[in-house]
Order: structure tokens, then C-alpha cells, then sequence
């Protein structure tokens, strides 16, 4: 094999979810799935539920998986990765990294029995959540992930609900670690998620993945758009282990909520002729909330 062949070859391998997919330009869900895989490894088996990521990566004949790719319905990947672990322990199979994973809307509405259930009966499995705050596989409809102020097809004014923090809840359930990311991030992302891999028991990562159709940004602002939520205290980013929250990601410096909003069209009629309305300082409420409840 010549030298040229050896450095594709090296490339194939370590790509678990390989390009070519189907997912729009600048889709921050494909490129932290990505992320998500090569930090986990090939001894990986991914749990996927219906949704963006399971239509644009999994069409025959070229599917982006490089591991074992289990797709199940909106609302159980959890109990289908359950089973998978319950299954190679009666095996008495080798470890093996079992990945469930999901957007917003199975996890945080259809999906949620079956990810308490998962974290109660204590599985050694984690669970990715990609948040792109509505259902977009469907028709950006709204989910309880939606941000306060936010366009969705079903929220047409804006939704009048704050975002369910589904990170706190799973750290209620007493499993041992929790984590916050974004894509901007990649050597904090797959740290995480090696951290995660390295813990026995159930898991929860979230991560801020922005989507260019749904939120009405351009695709190459997606890792811009991603640092201003982290610097506006909009999406925290921490680890929760063991029940107590460690390692909280500062603010180098405060950004006001409207940076955060102006370049999203599903933000644009908060700002009636450039002046905003009386929801963003509701938003910059939030935003404060959240930098005095985690130090940031």
C-alpha cells in the first residue's frame, strides 16, 4: 500500500460518522455527531431516534455510520439502548460503548418517560441530547426545549414558555454525571463525552446545536451563534457530578441578550423598527437568572 493509500485509509478509520450525509450546510447536530463518535470510539454502538439526524445520515446505500447504528422510534431510544446493554451483559460480551441519542423533541416531550426510566433503573449508557430547541425534522414546531420569545410554525408570536432544564432533572434522578456543551467547543465536547464513557451507570450530555433553517441564520454563523449563547448565559455550560455542579465555564466577558438574537430570523419581530420589545428584556432576565444560579 502506498503512502497516499495508508493516509486515506488512517482518515476512513477514524471518521465514525463520515461525510456525505444529507444535513443542511452549517447543521451544528451533524458536525456534533461527529464529534460525539470519534471521541467514543469504534467500540460504539449509537441508539438513534427518529428525527434529522437519523433521515440525513442513515439513507441506503451510503449511510455516514462507521459503528453499529440501531434507528428507533421518536420516543424510545433509551429503552432501546437499555436493552442493548441488558443484552451483552446476559451475552457476558466484552465493554462496549452504548450511545442512546436524540434532538430536543424526543428527549425533552416524546422520549422523556423512557429517559427517566433509563436513569432510574441505572443502565451504563449515555444519553446525547442534540438541542436545536424545535422539532425541525417536522415543520419547526415547538418543543418544551423552545426558548421564551422564540418563533416555531406552532408559536407563530413568539412561544410564551420558558426552556425545560432537562440537564437538572437528569441530575435529579441521582445518576453521576451530567454535562452542558456546544459545537464551538470541540476539546470540551469530547471531553465530556470521554468522561461520560469512562463512568459506569447513566449519563446525560446536552448540547446546544444550532440549526440554520429553523433558527434563520446563515450556516457559517453557527459556531458564532453558539458563543454568543454561552456569553450571554442564554445556555450555561457545567458538569454536574455525582449530584453537585463542578466546572462551570465562566463568561470572559458579559454579552447583552440582542447580540444573541439579532442575527436569528426566529428572533426578528422581537425588534420592532431596530427597538426591542419588552420579551427581550424577559430574555435578559433569563440570561441574568442563569449567571447568578451557576457563577458564570
Amino acid at each position: 500500500m502506498n503512502e497516499k493509500a495508508e493516509e486515506l485509509n488512517r482518515v476512513e478509520k477514524k471518521d465514525l460518522f463520515a461525510s456525505g450525509h444529507r444535513a443542511c450546510g452549517g447543521c451544528g447536530q451533524a458536525l456534533a455527531a461527529r464529534l460525539v463518535h470519534d471521541a467514543a470510539g469504534e467500540n460504539t454502538i449509537a441508539c438513534v431516534a427518529t428525527g434529522c439526524l437519523e433521515v440525513f445520515s442513515s439513507p441506503y446505500p451510503d449511510p455516514s455510520w462507521r459503528i453499529p447504528f440501531l434507528h428507533s422510534l421518536f420516543e424510545n431510544p433509551a429503552a432501546v439502548a437499555s436493552g442493548v446493554e441488558v443484552a451483552y451483559k446476559a451475552l457476558k460480551k466484552g465493554p462496549v460503548n452504548i450511545i442512546a441519542q436524540a434532538g430536543d423533541g424526543s428527549t425533552a416531550d416524546i422520549g422523556f418517560q423512557c429517559i427517566s426510566g433509563m436513569f432510574e433503573r441505572g443502565h451504563n449508557v449515555l444519553y446525547v441530547c442534540y438541542d436545536n430547541e424545535a422539532y425541525m425534522n417536522t415543520g419547526v414546531q415547538r418543543s418544551s426545549f423552545t426558548p421564551y420569545g422564540a418563533w416555531t410554525s406552532t408559536t407563530p408570536m413568539g412561544n410564551k414558555t420558558r426552556k425545560k432544564n432537562l440537564p437538572l432533572i437528569a441530575a435529579d434522578h441521582g445518576i453521576p454525571y451530567v454535562a452542558t456543551a456546544t459545537v464551538d467547543d470541540f476539546k470540551d465536547l469530547q471531553r465530556k463525552v470521554k468522561t461520560a464513557l469512562s463512568i459506569e451507570g447513566p449519563k446525560y450530555i446536552h448540547i446546544l446545536v444550532p440549526c440554520p433553517l429553523g433558527w434563520g441564520h446563515p450556516g457559517d454563523l453557527t459556531v458564532k451563534i453558539c458563543r454568543l449563547a454561552k456569553d450571554t448565559g442564554l445556555f450555561p455550560i457545567f458538569e454536574i457530578i455525582d449530584g453537585k455542579v463542578t466546572n462551570v465555564q465562566k463568561i470572559p466577558v458579559k454579552v447583552p441578550v440582542e447580540e444573541y438574537l439579532k442575527p436569528q430570523g426566529r428572533f426578528r419581530f422581537l425588534f420592532k423598527k431596530g427597538v426591542p420589545t419588552e420579551e427581550v428584556a424577559e430574555i435578559q432576565k433569563i440570561a441574568n437568572q442563569n449567571i447568578e444560579r451557576f457563577n458564570l
